[in-house]
């Protein structure tokens, strides 16, 4: 089979950015105050959520909800754990499929470097905000989510054209909002759903947007992940838990289940990610209210 050069030289890109993230991530072992094997736990929600994500659920708005709901990650530290850990997994995806689904190079290779440069500078911004911000960010993230989730299953999002490429207008709109998207994405607000509606009201073929959200994640997660390992801004144990159970995932839901009815498992989603996100800015208010005592 052979490979466009333009998605030879992004996937060449997309491994150099994986593999330095992987060996800043290794050498963090020396100083992370939880440098330890990950729990069971931990490695079976980096199974679930990537095995799901590969088949399009999105996995940072659940993996959120799960950290939060049983408390296995500090509030201020999952950005930066879902960023780390869910990076071999969405390396693997890319892999897969930016070398078999049909896409214009030139719009996956433009939405994709558009991401990595918003995800540079929303890392950089996020790495140093305080707990009340980011659980604010990332409740508001959450509900986002939950209600796209709502109306991919009540049909309220239009399932796409037949385009496998964008110009003029739309290809700016399309690199301008993945810009936006990039930045987001470090704040606990995936790319998944976004870039699928996004490219579906721009008439692309629904499944020309897995190379692109995926190539996209591949890329600007290593960018953002090495921000947030050099300031210490994630878990190591459970980031290490979401890469062991992930890279299982991936494989399974690509290569073994492939599709699977997923209406059902997303109003489950809805439910959950609306819990954790009340419950996220729950906390916030309550915070408030400590912090307010004599």
């Amino acid at each position: 089979m052979t490979v466009d050069p333009i998605k030879l030289g992004l996937l060449a890109a997309i491994m150099l950015a994986g593999a330095v993230m992987c060996v800043v991530w290794f050498r963090s072992r020396r100083t992370a105050p939880d440098a330890r094997l990950p729990s069971g736990g931990e490695v079976v929600v980096g199974f679930g959520t990537e095995f799901f994500d590969t088949l399009g659920i999105g996995s940072f708005a659940p993996t959120t909800a799960i950290f939060k709901l049983f408390q296995m990650v500090p509030d201020e530290l999952i950005p930066g754990t879902l960023i780390v850990g869910h990076t071999p997994g969405v390396l693997l995806q890319s892999l897969i499929f930016i070398t078999s689904v049909a896409v214009a190079p030139a719009l996956l290779a433009g939405m994709v470097l558009a991401a990595a440069i918003g995800a540079w500078f929303g890392a950089g911004i996020v790495a140093r905000l305080p707990r009340s911000a980011i659980q604010i960010g990332m409740g508001t993230a959450l509900l986002v989510a939950g209600t796209v989730f709502a109306a991919v299953n009540l049909g309220l999002i239009p399932g796409g054209g037949v385009a496998l490429s964008l110009d003029g207008w739309r290809l700016a709109v399309a690199l301008a909002a993945s810009l936006v998207l990039g930045a987001l994405m470090t704040v606990g607000i995936g790319m998944y759903a976004p870039t699928m509606i996004l490219l579906a009201l721009l008439g692309v073929h629904p499944l020309s947007a897995f190379p692109i959200m995926m190539g996209a994640c591949a890329l600007l997660q290593p960018v953002a992940g090495v921000r947030f390992v050099t300031r210490s801004r994630f878990a190591f144990g459970p980031s290490l838990g979401l890469t062991v159970g992930g890279l299982v995932g991936v494989l399974l839901a690509a290569f073994v289940v492939k599709e699977l009815p997923l209406a059902m498992l997303r109003w489950l989603v809805v439910v959950v990610v609306l819990y954790a996100a009340q419950a996220m800015l729950r906390s916030v208010t309550q915070s408030a209210v400590v912090s307010r005592r004599p």
